[in-house]
Parts: structure tokens; C-alpha cells; sequence
């Protein structure tokens, strides 16, 4: 080799890395650019949730308790619909990077079909929460106010899912946009909503926790309804005629739906399922503990919606890229989506722990149990070990999902959540001193054995790929 082919050699590789690296920050910016306004809308779902519940908390420690146990009910019904449902956004993401309308239009069409077919289920589960809870061991006062919030709520599941299919097709191909301006429409509508039907004002009866339940179900219709107008009359949606043909059966396309969706509603049931009998575990407790995980547990979904929303991003991205072949373009697309979920959980982690009393505070009030302040304060101490890992795996997840990989973290759900995370929980929260506390140290040691397992899953598809 001569010194000018030494020369040449050199400056092609300075151009490779170059370009890689040009590559890596487009990437970076594409996915920041469609995490941003996906994370927004996750925390505008979330700040409706919170406003009910600090509505709900003037009513006192019990109703507080209700409504964790309603929404346990609620959310352990509701995400095997979600999970279906979200298998609209690879399809369509697939579709969309593949340029086939056609396959993109059929794929929001049986995600709407599915949100009829599994809400309705759905719907009847969470009007029976009454007789759940109780089944489940739950004193005789509080599934009856549970249940009053559940009557409330139960009406609201098939638009829910209807809204959240149409949203998956808006960021498929890159507009996620209006729904954001939708959901931020929604929370003073929320607000509004919820504070007149639960304390009577404006001349409405006092309906307390049925009021608040169903203050969320009028929302939802209304966003349902604003989430249609936008994908038929608005630019870019109106192209894709998605509405067409909308009672025409397409049988294969939904039974591609049900393969792709139906391990993520069994991943996200195994998931919130989780979560929800940590409640159930803090019910036999005590009354207290409830309110504390309550509201702890709030404090984590806040920043899970954050990496959530990347998770959603990396789910189009990576989805695109599958649509166009660009194997590299897979990888890429996941560890940024990654690299940018461990960053922003990373910083909060730290926030929560300098301010956990004053969070306690913002949600109790001045005049609680001193022991609420406490064990609250307590379980965001040992919730902040888990919250990085908690954004590693729902981003992982969603990069996998845009590779329609969902049946092995399924199973993977299984083992970090139950096999581990529950066994944990139920050993330290009853056969130690630590109660409240040794439940969510087992909640962290799941989570951590689950994401860990969802990322080497994907390193390893990919690096096989690559």
C-alpha cells in the first residue's frame, strides 16, 4: 500500500464515522422530535388522573382508598384493550415506511374493531368491581365505594380505546400532534367535569366517587369524538381515507392484529396486574399503606409516561425502518430511544428524592396521619431504585413491539414480574418487619430483572440482524 492509498484509506474511514455519526444524531432528533409531544399527551392522561384523585382526596382517607381500589379494578380490565389496540401503531408503522396507504388504512381499521370487540367485555368486567373486590378479600366498605366509582367509569372503555388506536395512526406517520392538542383540551374539561359532578356545583347532584368515574367516561367520548374529526378532515390523515370502508370485514389483517397485540395486553395485564395487587397487598395492611402506594405509585406512573412516550417513539421509528428494510436503521433506532429514557429518568430520580416530603405534602394536604407523610416519603425512597429501570424497559419493549416482537417478552413479563417481582413482594411485605416498604422493594427487584431481560433481547436480535 502506497502513502496515498494510506491517505485515501484513512479519509474513507473519517468519512464512515462521519456519516455514522451524522447518522446516530439524526436519529436522535427524529426521536426526540416524536417522544416530546407522545410524552406530553402520556402526562396529560396522567394529570387527569391526578386532578381526580386530589379531587377525590377532599373526601377523605377512605374514598381515597376506593378509588385506588376502583382504579386497580379499572386498569387490571383495561390494559389487556390497550395492549390490543397499541398493535395499531407497528402495523401502521410498518405500513407507513413501507409506503403501502392501502395496509395502513386496514390496520387503524381493525384496531377500531378491536376496541369495540374487547371494550365491551371490558365494560361489563369493571360494572361486576363491586363483586371483585370482595372476591379478592377486600372489606365489604370499601368495595361498595369502589364500586360506586367503577359504575361511574365502567362506560368510558370503548372510546378510551377507540381514541388510543387513532392516536397509535397519528404517530405512525409522524403527526402526533393533534392528539396532544386533544388531550390538553381534555384536562380542564376533566377538571371542570369532575369537580361539578362530585361535589354538585353548578346546580348538578353530588355524585362523589359514581360523580368522578363518571366525569371520566364523559371525557373520554369527548375525546374519542375529537380524535375522529381530526383523522378524517385533517391534514395529513385525510389522504389515508382511514374511515373507508370501515364495516368492511378484514379477517387476516385482524388476526395479524390479535398476534401482534395479544401478548402485549398479556405483557401490560402481567405488568399492571402486578402493580395492581401490590394494592390489594397494601389493603390488608392498612388503610394507610393503601394511601401511601396510592399516591407513591402516581408519582411513578408520572415519570413512566415519559419514557413511555419514547417507547412509543421508538415503536414508529424502529417500526419504520422494519417498513423500509434498513437493518441498521433498527438498531439505531432503539438505543437512542434508550440512551434518551435512561437520561431523562436518570435526572428525575434525583428530583423525587430531594423533594419526596414536599410530594407528600402536595397530596395529603397539611391535616393527614403522620404516618401517611412518612410511609410515603418512605416508599418514593425505595420506588427511586426502580424508576431508571422502569424507563429501560417500557422503552426496550416499545423498540421490540416495532419489530412485532411480542411474544418472548411476554413470557419475560412473567418471570421478572411475578416469578420474581410478586414472590418478592408477598416474602418481604409479610414474613418481614418491613410491611408497606418491603412490597415495593419487591415491585424494584421485578422491574429490574424484567428490563434487564428485555434489553438483551433486543441487543441480541439486532447485533444477529446487524
Amino acid at each position: 500500500m502506497t502513502s496515498f492509498d494510506r491517505v485515501d484509506s484513512r479519509a474513507a474511514g473519517a468519512d464512515r464515522k462521519d456519516a455514522a455519526r451524522s447518522l446516530i444524531g439524526t436519529e436522535f432528533a427524529e426521536t426526540l422530535k416524536l417522544a416530546i409531544p407522545l410524552a406530553l399527551t402520556q402526562l396529560a392522561q396522567i394529570a387527569m388522573m391526578t386532578t381526580d384523585l386530589a379531587l377525590i382526596g377532599r373526601l377523605g382517607t377512605d374514598a381515597v382508598a376506593a378509588a385506588a381500589l376502583g382504579q386497580t379494578v379499572a386498569f387490571m380490565s383495561f390494559v389487556i384493550g390497550m395492549g390490543l389496540v397499541s398493535a395499531v401503531a407497528p402495523l401502521t408503522a410498518q405500513a407507513f415506511g413501507a409506503r403501502d396507504p392501502h395496509r395502513l388504512r386496514r390496520a387503524l381499521r381493525v384496531g377500531l374493531w378491536g376496541a369495540v370487540f374487547v371494550g365491551v367485555p371490558i365494560t361489563l368486567f369493571q360494572l361486576f368491581g363491586k363483586q371483585v373486590l370482595l372476591a379478592l378479600g377486600q372489606t365489604s366498605a370499601s368495595a361498595e365505594l369502589a364500586g360506586h366509582y367503577l359504575d361511574g367509569m365502567a362506560w368510558g372503555a370503548v372510546p378510551g380505546l377507540a381514541a388510543i388506536a387513532i392516536r397509535g395512526f397519528m404517530g405512525s406517520v409522524n403527526r402526533p400532534e393533534p392528539g396532544l392538542w386533544i388531550m390538553l383540551a381534555a384536562i380542564p374539561l376533566n377538571a371542570l367535569t369532575a369537580y361539578s359532578l362530585i361535589y354538585g356545583a353548578f346546580g348538578l347532584p353530588r355524585l362523589e366517587l359514581f360523580g368522578a368515574g363518571l366525569g371520566t367516561t364523559l371525557v373520554n367520548y369527548a375525546m374519542c369524538v375529537a380524535s375522529i374529526v381530526a383523522a378524517h378532515k385533517m391534514r395529513p390523515f385525510r389522504k389515508f381515507r382511514v374511515f373507508g370502508h370501515l364495516f368492511r370485514a378484514d379477517w387476516p389483517l385482524l388476526r395479524g392484529l390479535v398476534t401482534i397485540g395479544a401478548p402485549i395486553s398479556i405483557a401490560f395485564a402481567l405488568e399492571y396486574g402486578m402493580f395492581g395487587s401490590a394494592a390489594l397487598l397494601m389493603g390488608l395492611i392498612s388503610p394507610v399503606a393503601v394511601t401511601a402506594h396510592q399516591i407513591a405509585l402516581n408519582v411513578a406512573a408520572v415519570l413512566f409516561m415519559v419514557p413511555f412516550g419514547i417507547g412509543m417513539a421508538a415503536t414508529v421509528r424502529v417500526g419504520h425502518a422494519v417498513g423500509r428494510g434498513e437493518r441498521d436503521g433498527i438498531r439505531r433506532a432503539g438505543l437512542a430511544a434508550l440512551a434518551l429514557g435512561i437520561v431523562f429518568m436518570t435526572v428525575m430520580t434525583a428530583i423525587v428524592l430531594v423533594t419526596r416530603g414536599q410530594i407528600a405534602v402536595l397530596f395529603l394536604g397539611t391535616g393527614a396521619d403522620p404516618e401517611a407523610y412518612s410511609l410515603t416519603a418512605a416508599l418514593l425512597i425505595v420506588g427511586a431504585t426502580f424508576f431508571i429501570a422502569d424507563g429501560m424497559q417500557t422503552v426496550a419493549a416499545g423498540s421490540l413491539r416495532g419489530m412485532s416482537d411480542t411474544r418472548i417478552p411476554m413470557l419475560m413479563s412473567a418471570v421478572g414480574y411475578w416469578v420474581i417481582g410478586f414472590a418478592a413482594s408477598c416474602l418481604l411485605g409479610f414474613a418481614t418487619h418491613l410491611g408497606a416498604v418491603g412490597v415495593w422493594i419487591g415491585l424494584s427487584l421485578g422491574t429490574a430483572v424484567y428490563a434487564t431481560l428485555l434489553v438483551t433481547r433486543f441487543i441480541v436480535l439486532t447485533r444477529a440482524a446487524h
